[in-house]
């Protein structure tokens, strides 16, 4: 049993100066380079008659998570008593700490909620308690996020910036440790924070320095056969912050450096039969077509045997880079709207199904979502019936948009279609969205379900209706001109009796 609560070491006790308790040694005791021993672990006890609370509560949940840490998560890697030297103040760290690996680590990669398997407390933590950059980096991730809440400056994390800046250099220097996870990691890291606090240009850098990195490890791919966290950030965070892939994809077949399809990709994919799978038998370019067949039959297969949280993350991953990487370029004034529609539309449904990963995509998403409207203007231009792909387009748009400006655009839309298909619920909808793409989750119908009610009610609400909607036979006999009055323009050209039935062809 301890002779005494005293945490300080017995130097700064016998001299009776403040010990700031940092281990091994205090700063005081490094200063005069003498011997630093402690009586009593620091923090395994209040200070003798303090009588605060706050500290008290401190200690006992760093206590509990410490013996719950060294038990499965890293080993002898103590967090508390094993790690970098900071300037910050030794209860700051600690408190920074328990933050990261609580919180941060979840917010980071909230595909795995499982302490035991998310990537960040299983791999990324205990390479940054060896390594003073990632670990300053990883600090300055929880220091933000507890400075964005209290509003009261940032000082403590652009101080973490500052040392993180300076570790990194000198790594960067010996061509050895620059190609490590550990710098790779970092520096993927600050272009993510610098991207979120608006600088652009310093986070652009930081994404080029990664990408020569990369390169001297061999490729994308050489680092995810030996490190997968740090290839899927890597490209995940690079595509983010700069809005377009920054690395290629390998074939169908997996032959290639660039980023890798999922083992359900490469498997025979045929042509879906369903008649309502209209993208197949449409005029869609070849690249959008192959990416949308292989993965309708993957999603299929995804019905036996679902989708683990991080095969679904790399499908995504490798989906969205192949399409975009294949899109004509903003000046291509002959891109098939439909082509360009779909290809928008498929990446939009990815972005949805995973969520966010790392970092918040909702700058690119909202890139992506003007680029679908463009497209769907341009459909305007000419005759087009209103079917089962238009509900898929629109109901991806509305829930892609939401929140932003272009959001009633899409619902405005949706209602005037939703009319010209006779849409009484939400089933109706639903029905034709799963044929044409469709993962089934848990959370799949919750996405979408109310964006449709919402449109549905306000249709079939009695009284003087929002859309006053005239029915008379087409010109050439072939079906039904739907048009509606007010308050939009919006004509429905002739279309197939069974068009406009609620059930499906």
């Amino acid at each position: 049993m301890p002779q005494t609560l005293r945490r300080s070491c017995a130097a700064c006790a016998k001299s009776k100066h403040s010990c700031d308790l940092r281990i091994p040694r205090c700063s005081r005791c490094i200063k005069r380079r003498v011997q630093c021993l402690y009586a009593n672990e620091p923090l395994t006890a209040p200070p003798a008659g303090s009588g605060r609370e706050d500290d008290c509560a401190l200690i006992r949940p760093l206590d509990g998570l410490r013996s719950t840490l060294t038990s499965y998560r890293t080993g002898s890697l103590d967090p508390f008593d094993s790690y970098p030297q900071t300037r910050l103040p030794r209860q700051r760290v600690q408190r920074l700490i328990h933050s990261f690996i609580h919180k941060i680590a979840f917010q980071y990669y909230p595909l795995d909620l499982n302490p035991t398997s998310n990537p960040f407390l299983i791999s990324w933590w205990p390479l940054a308690l060896g390594d003073p950059a990632l670990f300053h980096v990883s600090l300055q991730t929880a220091c933000l996020d507890e400075e964005l809440l209290a509003q009261k400056g940032f000082q403590a994390s652009e101080l973490l910036m500052a040392d993180s800046i300076a570790l990194l250099r000198r790594k960067v220097e010996d061509p050895s440790l620059a190609v490590q996870d550990g710098t790779m990691n970092s520096i993927i890291t600050l272009a993510a924070i610098e991207f979120g606090k608006g600088n652009i240009k310093v986070s652009e850098m930081h994404v080029d320095g990664v990408k020569r990195l990369v390169n001297m490890r061999g490729g994308i791919n050489s680092i995810r056969q030996t490190s997968p966290l740090t290839a899927r950030m890597i490209s995940w965070v690079s595509l983010i912050v700069m809005g377009h892939p920054q690395f290629e994809t390998q074939d169908d077949v997996g032959i290639g450096d660039g980023i890798p399809p999922i083992p359900e990709w490469q498997l025979d994919s045929v042509i879906p039969q369903d008649d309502l799978s209209e993208p197949a038998s449409l005029g869609v370019d070849y690249a959008v077509k192959n990416v949308y067949i292989r993965l309708y039959n993957a999603f299929q297969r995804a019905q036996q045997i679902p989708f683990s949280t991080t095969r679904l993350h790399d499908l995504t991953c490798f989906v969205i880079h192949r399409l975009l990487l294949s899109a004509p370029g903003i000046e291509n004034t002959q891109a098939s709207p439909i082509t360009e529609c779909i290809r928008y539309s498929i990446i939009l449904y990815m972005f949805i199904i995973q969520g966010p990963t790392y970092y918040s995509h909702a700058v690119i998403m909202n890139a992506i979502v003007t680029r679908l409207m463009e497209h769907l203007k341009g459909l305007d231009l000419s005759p087009h019936v209103y079917d089962s792909l238009d509900v898929w387009l629109l109901a991806v748009g509305m829930v892609a948009s939401t929140g932003t400006t272009h959001y009633q655009w899409f619902m405005e839309r949706a209602r005037a279609m939703a009319i010209s298909l006779q849409l009484r619920n939400w089933n109706d909808a639903l029905i034709r969205i799963r044929s044409i793409l469709w993962l089934e989750t848990l959370q799949s119908e919750d996405i979408f379900q109310p964006h449709w009610d919402a449109i549905l009610s306000a249709t079939n609400q009695p009284g003087t209706p929002r859309f006053t909607v005239c029915v008379s036979p087409s010109s050439n006999g072939t079906g039904l001109l739907w048009e509606t009055i007010a308050p939009t323009s919006f004509v429905s050209r002739p279309v197939r009796p069974e068009s406009v039935s609620t059930s499906e062809r």
